[in-house]
């Protein structure tokens, strides 16, 4: 299977991984032929990269890091919390709401169950192949990337509840901003930038009080747009004023942003996130953190399409856990961009000579079938 951005897909492409509905159920299928209208719907919806079938890289199998009956419950509770608490009155979070705690622990415990069962899976985007709204996917994203940088910390189970709920819930004081100003197409106005920062607080006061709900979740909400300079919101606070679970979702909590569609913008690959942050260390974020981060980040996921400081180019067909930025890859092209009648594999973590120098290049030719 190959990654290929949306907009690359041609009539005949058979998906090569499932497509999930905003309720984590499954739209299309592997194997589904794409036709246009299909390609077109996908596009509409904001799913920019999907995986298809390629008999280069056949045997390429890419598991996913939650189970479909996760994801699905995961989705569908904080959906429908998250409407809940939308639609009910007194929006300045003066009254709790102790229905949250029962689904939320329980689909806590159901990530936890599929994350230990990998404990040296590297973080991969989970962006690919969603139709859904952005605010109930990010909030699972975070969750299931903070509960992995958690796990590989050695963090307890018990710490892992409270840092994956504190992810799951950091931006439940969305619920209480205007739609209007969470899907806007184009740059908010300085109002409604001011009104989109009081999230963090309202999140704060709606989780505070919470019945079984520890405080420190509610600290992850009010902090994980604090940054290490004090240049964050929405107190400014810095350096250890701030929770070190909150650090741990402000890193993944601006990551998963920069890489997901928006309604004003393209998502980035890891890489070019993963460099956005570093323009950040020792400012907004710490270094130590960031370099454990970007550790456990799959910088270039399977299937995505390199191009060799060779010229030669291929696909990332395996992850060195050990050197995340170090793949294997398949080369298929030679330097003229000629394909090889026998591709070969080269370990980047083996093969220090050998490095990635763009991306997605190539990917127009497998698009044409050339």
């Amino acid at each position: 299977m190959r990654l290929l951005p949306t907009q690359l897909c041609r009539p005949g492409m058979r998906l090569a991984k499932k497509i999930y509905s905003e309720e984590g159920t499954i739209l299309l299928a592997e194997h589904v032929e794409l036709t246009s209208k299909l390609i077109d719907r996908l596009s509409e919806y904001g799913v920019s990269f999907v995986y298809v079938e390629d008999p280069k890289t056949a045997d390429l199998k890419i598991p996913d890091v939650l189970k479909d009956e996760t994801r699905h419950r995961a989705l569908t509770e904080i959906r429908s919390n998250f409407r809940d608490i939308m639609e009910r009155p007194n929006r300045k979070g003066t009254v709790t709401y102790p229905f949250i705690d029962k689904p939320f622990r329980h689909i806590m415990n159901m990530v936890l169950d599929d994350l230990t069962d990998q404990k040296d899976a590297l973080i991969m985007l989970m962006n690919m192949g969603i139709v859904d709204d952005y605010l109930f996917q990010h909030s699972l994203n975070v969750c299931v990337y903070a509960t992995l940088l958690g796990i590989a910390a050695g963090y307890s189970r018990d710490e892992l509840m409270t840092l994956g709920l504190g992810a799951m819930l950091h931006d439940i004081g969305k619920t209480q901003v205007s739609t209007t100003i969470l899907k806007k197409q184009g740059k908010l106005s300085a109002e409604e930038y001011e009104e989109m920062k009081r999230h963090a607080e309202r999140g704060f006061w709606l989780l505070k009080d919470e019945p079984n709900i520890p405080l420190v979740v509610a600290h992850c909400a009010y902090q994980h747009h604090e940054r290490l300079d004090g240049s964050g919101y929405p107190r400014g606070i810095k350096g250890d004023e701030i929770h070190e679970y909150a650090k741990w979702i402000g890193i993944v909590d601006s990551y998963d942003a920069m890489t997901s569609t928006r309604v004003y913008k393209n998502p980035m690959l890891p890489h070019q996130a993963v460099e956005s942050l570093y323009a950040g260390t020792g400012t907004m974020y710490e270094q130590r953190m960031l370099q454990f981060f970007r550790d456990k980040v799959a910088i270039y996921p399977l299937g995505l399409t390199v191009k060799l400081q060779t010229g030669e180019s291929g696909v990332v067909v395996d992850l060195n856990p050990s050197c995340a930025h170090r793949p294997i890859v398949r080369v298929l092209y030679n330097e003229n961009g000629e394909e090889l009648a026998i591709p070969y594999e080269v370990n980047l973590s083996e093969d220090l000579s050998a490095m990635i120098v763009s991306v997605n290049d190539e990917q127009k030719r497998f698009a044409s079938g050339a």
